[in-house]
C-alpha cells in the first residue's frame, strides 16, 4: 500500500510528488497526458523564468525532479476511486491499487469554440491566436485587436477583463443572439465594448490574424479568448463522497483536505485562481498536511 496516490501531474500533482517524495513517503502519481498546463505555448507569468517558459518543459523538469526523489509516475487512467476503512482503492485502465491517502489534482478543461477542429485548435493556441488565459497573458494582447467569444455574465467578465489591456474589445456570441441583461449591456457600453451577435464559426488565420465568419460578417482580430466556462474534472472524488460546489469544484479545509478524511484536492479542481503559482502552492500545503495527517495514524521513522 502506498503512503500516497496522487491523480493528475500537472503543477499541482507533481509539485506534490516532489514534497511528498522528499517526506520519504512512497509516492505514486497517475497520469493520463491531458495537463491544462501542457497546451501553454510560454508562460511569462511563472516566476523565475523572465524570457518564459513552455508548460511541457515546465511539466517535464518537474517530473524530472520529483522522479529524482523516488517518486513513481505512470501513464495511467483513473477510473475509480473509493474510500474504505484502511484508506483508498484506485482503479485504473490497467489494474488497481491501495494508498492511505489520496490527492486529487485533476484540474480543468476549457470548453473549446464551437466548430474548431482540432488541428485548427492546436495551431491557433500555439501561435497566440487563440488564448484562454486573459490572467496568464492579457499582456501579450496589449493594445491589439481582441475579441471575446461569448455572452451573458461570464462573457461580460471577461470583456471587461481584458479591456484593462486593450481598448478594441468585442464580445461575439457562439450562438444567435446575445443573452445580455440590462446589466452586462450597460457595463459593456460603459467599457466601449463592442457586441455582435452569433453564431459564429469558419475560423480561418489569414495574414497573421486570426478571422470568425459571424451573423454581422467576417472580422479579423489579433487573438480570440474563448469564455464558454470549462469542466471541473472532480467526478472520481464526488463518487467517492467528497463534496462539491454548484460548478462541482472541490470543498476543502483550510489544509486542503476534502469533506472525506484522507482525501486531499489541490490546483484548479479547488475553487481558486486558475494559475500555475497558486496550484503550486496549494500542492505545497496539501503535501504537508498528507505527511502530517499520515504520521498522527502511524508516527513516520526512517
Amino acid at each position: 500500500m502506498d503512503d500516497c496516490i496522487i491523480i493528475g501531474a500537472g503543477p499541482a500533482g507533481l509539485t506534490a510528488a516532489i514534497y511528498l517524495a522528499r517526506y520519504h513517503l512512497s509516492i505514486r502519481l497517475f497520469d493520463s497526458g491531458n495537463s491544462r498546463a501542457a497546451m501553454i505555448p510560454c508562460t511569462h507569468n511563472h516566476a523565475g523564468f523572465p524570457d518564459g517558459i513552455s508548460g511541457k518543459k515546465l511539466l517535464a523538469r518537474m517530473l524530472a525532479q520529483a522522479r529524482k526523489y523516488g517518486a513513481i509516475c505512470e501513464d495511467k487512467r483513473v477510473e475509480h476511486l473509493a474510500s474504505h476503512d484502511a484508506g483508498f482503492t484506485v482503479g485504473t485502465d490497467s489494474g488497481t491499487y491501495r494508498a492511505r491517502t489520496v490527492l486529487m489534482a485533476t484540474g480543468v478543461m476549457n470548453h473549446r469554440p464551437p466548430e474548431m477542429d482540432d488541428a485548427f485548435h492546436a495551431n491557433a493556441l500555439e501561435r497566440g491566436f487563440l488564448r484562454y488565459c486573459p490572467v496568464c497573458d492579457g499582456f501579450e494582447v496589449t493594445d491589439k485587436r481582441v475579441a471575446v467569444i461569448g455572452s451573458g455574465t461570464h462573457g461580460t467578465r471577461e470583456a471587461e477583463f481584458l479591456r484593462g489591456f486593450t481598448a478594441d474589445v468585442t464580445l461575439i456570441s457562439p450562438l444567435e443572439g446575445h443573452e445580455l441583461d440590462e446589466d452586462c449591456t450597460g457595463r459593456l457600453a460603459e467599457a466601449g465594448i463592442a457586441t455582435v451577435s452569433g453564431p459564429c464559426g469558419g475560423y480561418e488565420i489569414v495574414d497573421e490574424k486570426i478571422t470568425v465568419q459571424t451573423a454581422e460578417g467576417r472580422m479579423v482580430f489579433d487573438s480570440i479568448y474563448p469564455a464558454l466556462g470549462s469542466h471541473i474534472r472532480s467526478e472520481l472524488a464526488l463518487a467517492a463522497g467528497a463534496r462539491g460546489n454548484e460548478q462541482s469544484c472541490l470543498e476543502v479545509d483550510d489544509h486542503l483536505q476534502t469533506t472525506v478524511p484522507g482525501l486531499f484536492a489541490a490546483g484548479d479542481v479547488v475553487v481558486g485562481l486558475d494559475q500555475i503559482s497558486h496550484a503550486m502552492g496549494q500542492a505545497g500545503v496539501a503535501a504537508t498536511a498528507i505527511r502530517n495527517h499520515l504520521a498522527q495514524e502511524k508516527p513516520l521513522r526512517r
